[in-house]
């Protein structure tokens, strides 16, 4: 009762921070992955890649540490740090808080890093258009059956650390069908963070949802 509880009151506050991003026209990712996947590194690379091209700003989900901020901030973009003690996710309610140190009007691209495990933020709706689950090949390709809630709730899985294919027994092809198997529609971009890999795909694929939210359009 006390979960429902606070899922249904977190609920809430994610349809008012969806409001909010509309009416901005601000498109709004929440990644996810467990430790270690490269979400940060991912970030970094997307966001000078793009420098120009976009208005971004981040919020850093972390338990401890503002490490992930500081480098995020060293790519010039706005950058809030959110540390959840004993938490294990970020929620609307400090996704609300956090964008107040932004002005919204000169943004058109939020990427919320949430903190890195992949069971608690998959039931949190943080008022974001996509849930972007980022898995690497030094992980192993059953993540997705291991995890079905996350990768169900992800649109978009980044798989990380191409680079590392040639050094590992890993099987894409099968890490893919058992990410399609829980979640049919899933959109996978195959990536190396180091190397830019597929990144050109992956920033395409931003460019058009940017596009898209910027014209109140839902993302897809």
């Amino acid at each position: 009762m006390i979960e429902t509880d606070v899922l249904a009151k977190n609920n809430r506050m994610a349809q008012g921070n969806r409001a909010l991003f509309r009416d901005k026209g601000l498109f709004v990712l929440n990644l996810v992955s467990s430790p270690g996947s490269g979400k940060t590194t991912i970030l970094e690379r997307t966001l000078k890649d793009l420098a120009g091209s976009c208005r971004p700003a981040v919020i850093e989900g972390d338990q401890q540490t503002d490490n992930d901020a500081v480098r995020i901030a060293a790519t010039g973009v706005p950058v809030k740090q959110v540390n959840t003690g004993a938490g294990c996710h970020l929620d609307a309610h400090m996704v609300l808080h956090a964008v107040e140190h932004f002005d919204l009007d000169r943004l058109d691209l939020l990427l919320i890093e949430n903190v890195g495990n992949l069971v608690c933020p998959a039931s949190f709706d943080l008022g974001e258009h996509h849930k972007v689950v980022v898995l690497s090949v030094t992980e192993g390709e059953d993540k997705p059956l291991k995890y079905p809630q996350m990768f169900h709730a992800a649109d978009v899985m980044l798989l990380n650390k191409v680079d590392l294919l040639p050094y590992l027994d890993f099987d894409v092809e099968a890490c893919k069908e058992m990410a399609r198997r829980v979640s049919p529609q899933i959109r996978i971009f195959e990536v190396s963070s180091k190397t830019g890999a597929g990144m050109d795909a992956w920033y395409g694929w931003l460019k058009e949802q940017m596009e898209q939210a910027a014209g109140g359009s839902p993302g897809a």
